[in-house]
């Protein structure tokens, strides 16, 4: 499925390939605080959950993604792992944009619901749920979910749970890509 250009950015937004395993990689890589992980992860998102991830590109490249999954046993929920739009195409709603494509596709069961991690500090990524959620008319909470602790010696941030929901399909302006 290939969706229009975003007005803003001219993005073209589409599903991942396995071939695309490297350059997400590389955008993660230019992105942080986004935690970066090895490129056989990104294969495996790209291989295994296509239906549930989305690029956007344009002539120049890869400009951002945004890869979920559906959680075992819960067909009605996508979680959202990691949202990434490029330095060059920041402060356009690009990943707005791309959160709204995923919602807006086709899928045997409409997702009631949108969940994520977003640690306090990330101040963009929460944000950027907080205006999916204002988009959507949905409420937005939030609850404990994984510990500082729970990451190790890794010096990492505590990873609360966000939940937006529940989302009445079909789920609305998800056919306007901002």
């Amino acid at each position: 499925m290939t969706a229009g250009p975003t007005p803003d950015t001219g993005a073209r937004l589409r599903p991942p390939a396995r071939a695309d395993g490297p350059a997400l990689r590389d955008l993660v890589a230019r992105c942080p605080p986004l935690d970066l992980n090895s490129v056989y992860l990104y294969l495996l998102l790209a291989e295994h959950f296509s239906d549930t991830c989305i690029l956007a590109e344009d002539a120049a490249g890869l400009l951002g993604m945004a890869t979920g999954y559906r959680p075992p046993g819960r067909d009605d929920t996508l979680f959202v792992w990691q949202v990434a739009v490029d330095p060059r195409a920041r402060g356009r709603g690009l990943g707005l944009g791309m959160l709204l494509g995923l919602l807006s596709r086709r899928a045997p069961r409409p997702a009631r619901w949108i969940e994520t991690t977003v640690g306090p500090a990330n101040r963009a990524s929460r944000g950027l749920f907080s205006r999916l959620a204002a988009r959507l008319g949905a409420p937005l909470g939030e609850t404990a979910l994984f510990d500082a602790a729970l990451f190790g010696a890794d010096a990492h941030e505590a990873e609360p749970l966000l939940r937006i929901g529940p989302l009445t399909p079909p789920v609305p302006g998800a056919d306007r890509i901002p």
